[in-house]
This record gives structure tokens, C-alpha cells and sequence, in this order.
């Protein structure tokens, strides 16, 4: 225990600068996704294009797509969210995903982590030997899923994020990145928060 927190420490001491803002950008937008709050977005756009240069230099690929992902996302989201209906009131509204919707999440995360897995094992062998396929694979496509599901306004959606902090955290801790690792707790406890958060929502609607 004092080793890590040795660790954790060190950390953050030898955090760079763009490091501890994507950090702060990051708990900021997942606090506004928990209020249902379209700030989620613009905010979220910040954290998503800081951490996909510290993704490459760490040679956390998945990740760094993933964040690329975000960024894309992050501008559909914030379209749909935006949208009024007649009484000016979201078009989109919190709901739980049917039968159908959790066949094709499925799916959808398998797809991604099926090919994600397969680009992170071939960098590995012939250009990055750092990569660690099957976390960064796994972390990935649960993220993927999360975010996809999240501009739909799936209930579900904070399932796939709980799954990716928690695969990431140690995925960034080995990596050197400690108070990035530590900011995923932080996402860990929010994404449990927004998620019953959300089904009060989705209930009463």
C-alpha cells in the first residue's frame, strides 16, 4: 500500500500540465452527463483531444482511438441532444433499451473488440512491444459501447462506462499514467452515481 501511494504521489507530481486539465475537462463532462446537461459534450470534446496524444505517447493505441471516437461523437451527441421538438422541449429522452437494442450493444461491442484486439496484437509484434491487447481492447470497445448508447440516452449506457473504469485503471497505472489511473476511480464512483441517476429518469418517464 505505501508503494502505490508512493506512486500515486509521484504521479502526480510529475504530471504534465495537460495531464491534470483533460483530468478536471473529463470529471466536469461525465458530472454533466449524470445531469443531463448538454455542456457534457463541449466540455467532454477538451478532455477527449488531450488524452489522445497522451494515449499515443503512451502506446495505449486502443485507447487513443477511442478517444478519437469521443471526439466524433462528441459533436453527433451534442446535435441530438440539441434538437427541440414542438413544445421546445429534448427530442431525446431518457429510456432503458429493449431486447432488441441489448442484442445489438452486444454486438456491437463484440464487433469492436474483435477488431481492436487485432490491430493492438499485430502493433505489438512488429512495432509497439508496450501494447497490451486485451485490456486496452477491452477498455476500448466497452467505451465505444458507452458512448454510442450515450447519445441515444440508454440507461444502459453507464453499464459499458462502469466496465470501462474499471478495466482502465489498472490499464493506466502500469502505464506510469497514476493520476490518470486515479481519475478513472473518480469515473468509476460518477459512473455508479449517473447511472442510478438515470434510472430515477428513465422510471418516472
Amino acid at each position: 500500500m505505501q508503494d502505490i501511494l508512493r506512486q500515486f504521489t509521484n504521479g502526480i507530481i510529475h504530471s504534465p500540465w495537460y495531464e491534470i486539465v483533460a483530468v478536471v475537462f473529463g470529471i466536469a463532462s461525465v458530472w454533466y452527463s449524470r445531469k443531463e446537461n448538454i455542456l457534457v459534450y463541449p466540455v467532454g470534446l477538451v478532455n477527449t483531444l488531450m488524452y489522445i496524444y497522451l494515449s499515443v505517447k503512451g502506446h495505449l493505441f486502443g485507447e487513443a482511438s477511442v478517444n478519437l471516437y469521443y471526439s466524433i461523437m462528441s459533436v453527433y451527441g451534442w446535435l441530438r441532444w440539441a434538437r427541440k421538438n414542438n413544445q421546445h422541449q429534448p427530442e431525446l429522452r431518457i429510456t432503458w433499451s429493449s431486447g432488441k437494442d441489448w442484442i445489438s450493444q452486444l454486438l456491437f461491442f463484440l464487433g469492436f473488440f474483435v477488431a481492436i484486439y487485432i490491430c493492438l496484437a499485430y502493433l505489438k509484434t512488429g512495432f509497439a512491444p508496450g501494447v497490451l491487447p486485451v485490456p486496452d481492447a477491452l477498455a476500448s470497445a466497452t467505451a465505444f459501447t458507452g458512448m454510442w448508447l450515450m447519445t441515444r440516452k440508454k440507461v444502459e449506457s453507464w453499464y459499458w462506462w462502469i466496465a470501462t473504469n474499471t478495466v482502465s485503471i489498472p490499464l493506466y497505472f502500469v502505464k506510469g499514467y497514476v493520476f490518470t489511473s486515479f481519475y478513472y476511480l473518480i469515473l468509476l464512483v460518477l459512473a455508479v452515481a449517473g447511472l442510478i441517476a438515470w434510472k430515477k429518469k428513465a422510471n418516472n418517464q
